[in-house]
């Protein structure tokens, strides 16, 4: 059964049972409206309507009853209609100031207790909670988003209409996915969404990618992430090609209908492993790869000085990424915002509801959000974290291959200089970067790309590349007790992100001391 199919069947049956007081939580006015009519055509009892634009109507035949466009003049309206109607239903489409005890909603809830008393019921559809007592009067309803089924089938309608005007490539199959990637958003925002795509006078398979840009844009001003743009030309990641073998397998899965399999859409991957090697830049990667929006959850931002403060605005922010979706969630350095999780964890205990709330979003929701978190210091992370079935794949980001490290240099040349290098100096500066992360060789090359800015690209010689990269004094040097602690942990619990074993590189000793460029 679908939500709307649910939610008429529901309303039906407090309408035949003469609840004195329903209210619908809804943003879309014009659908909730649309349903009510359909249910309460068939009851054969008269119901009203009131929005601030035209008075009081007759719900079904749009005859004017009451010209006072105001909300008290139109609940005064209906309190006379109750004493002399029996089964009247009555609508309020813009009613406000009822979240708390005000004199608004004391008046609302005299005039449900009049028309309980001769069978009557007021509809009330908002957006916000209801004051308590009167809520207590009737009952709650929700009418959620379309369904992934009902947007398939508004998407379908919309481009029916227009087959024989506009060429459309769509096949059922796109349809479908068009589909997954609209499911949370309203049936309005759908139909704009396909109306903007018909303006260029045909829809072809490339604006699936408008699609997705064109819902992102619909929440850009949202609160708890922050969206982050990327530019694809810019966002080549050297090696890790077991971790990119293993996207290529799963991007598919993401907007596919996977329910007849019983199974879920990827939930995402956790990358753990030596700072600086890539796990940031690979979350921006997989955005631009898979044409999704990246939005970034900054867990230090979340905590607040009151209780129930952090869980409620990491709610909102989850729940901003199911609206948002299909997108990738990027959630940096996970274990600093998750520090503390754990008894003796000194906040008081937020830290572990921190936790157990993410996770339970994790293993339960089921938005397609693809998650990419990241993390250096492994020894902070909760133990629940890691536990099997919570990312789809716990990947080992280690220090780059010679053949990655030689992929990664060129990348940064070919990026900053435009040229490729002798093929003898690159076998030297592999050499040389033994130990090197990604963000070693990035600084390494960017001195070079530095003084060709400043005094030509003739300026840029072998030496000045190998003095560049002596320069540099990665952490495999300076703490390779740390490396070695993180790679043992790696082991036992990863997979490579490179498809090579862990740790089957290591720093060459004895490396040339640096010095300084002249």
């Amino acid at each position: 059964m679908s939500d709307t199919t649910e939610f008429k069947a529901t309303l039906t049956r407090y309408l035949k049972a003469r609840i004195p007081f329903i209210s619908i939580r809804s943003a879309e006015r014009s659908r909730v409206l649309e349903l009510i009519r359909e249910v309460i055509n068939p009851l054969n009892a008269p119901a009203y309507m009131h929005t601030l634009s035209q008075g009081t109507r007759d719900l079904l035949g749009g005859r004017t009853l009451n010209e006072d466009r105001s909300v008290t003049g139109a609940v005064d309206f209906f309190s006379q209609q109750f004493a002399q109607r029996q089964n009247l239903s009555c609508v309020l489409t813009e009613v406000s100031d009822i979240e708390d005890d005000t004199t608004s909603a004391r008046h609302l809830l005299d005039v449900v207790m009049l028309a309980a008393e001769h069978s009557g019921t007021i509809i009330v559809i908002t957006t916000k909670p209801v004051w308590g007592q009167l809520q207590r009067a009737g009952m709650a309803l929700t009418l959620s988003a379309p369904s992934e089924d009902e947007m398939h089938e508004i998407i379908r309608e919309n481009l029916d209409a227009y087959r024989e005007h506009f060429p459309i490539e769509w096949d059922a199959d796109d349809v479908r996915q068009a589909a997954a990637i609209l499911a949370g958003i309203t049936r309005i925002e759908a139909e704009n969404i396909i109306a903007t795509l018909l303006a260029n006078g045909s829809i072809t398979k490339a604006d699936m990618v408008e699609l997705m840009h064109a819902k992102d844009r619909i929440f850009a001003d949202i609160s708890g992430i922050e969206r982050v743009n990327v530019r694809g030309s810019s966002l080549s990641v050297g090696g890790l090609g077991g971790l990119k073998s293993w996207l290529d397998k799963e991007r598919p899965l993401l907007t596919a209908d996977l329910r007849e399999r019983g199974i879920r859409p990827p939930r995402g991957v956790l990358l753990v492993g030596v700072p600086g090697c890539g796990k940031s830049l690979s979350a921006k990667a997989i955005a631009a790869t898979w044409n999704l929006p990246l939005y970034r959850l900054d867990l230090s931002t979340i905590h607040g000085q009151y209780l129930g403060q952090s869980e409620s605005r990491l709610k909102d922010a989850l729940a901003t990424a199911d609206h948002v979706s299909p997108c990738i969630l990027w959630i940096d350095e996970i274990e600093k915002g998750l520090a503390g999780a754990g008894p003796g964890g000194g906040d008081g205990g937020t830290s572990t509801r921190l936790v157990g709330q993410f996770l339970y979003w994790l293993q339960e929701a089921s938005a397609r959000v693809f998650v990419v978190a990241t993390a250096n210091d492994v020894s902070m992370l909760p133990p629940e974290l890691l536990r099997r079935g919570r990312f789809d794949e716990l990947f080992f980001v280690d220090l780059p291959t010679p053949t990655e490290r030689r992929d990664i240099i060129d990348i940064y040349i070919q990026r900053g200089l435009k040229t490729s290098q002798p093929s003898e100096l690159m076998d030297e500066l592999v050499e040389l970067s033994d130990g090197f992360a990604g963000s070693d060789l990035e600084a390494a090359v960017r001195e070079v790309v530095k003084e060709a800015y400043l005094n030509g690209d003739n300026s840029v010689t072998p030496e000045l590349f190998r003095q560049s990269f002596l320069n540099v004094v990665p952490l495999s040097k300076t703490a390779p007790e740390q490396i070695e602690s993180i790679r043992a942990w790696g082991r036992e619990r990863a997979v490579p992100a490179s498809g090579m074993p862990i740790g089957s590189t290591s720093a060459v000793q004895g490396r040339p001391r640096r010095q300084v460029l002249g």
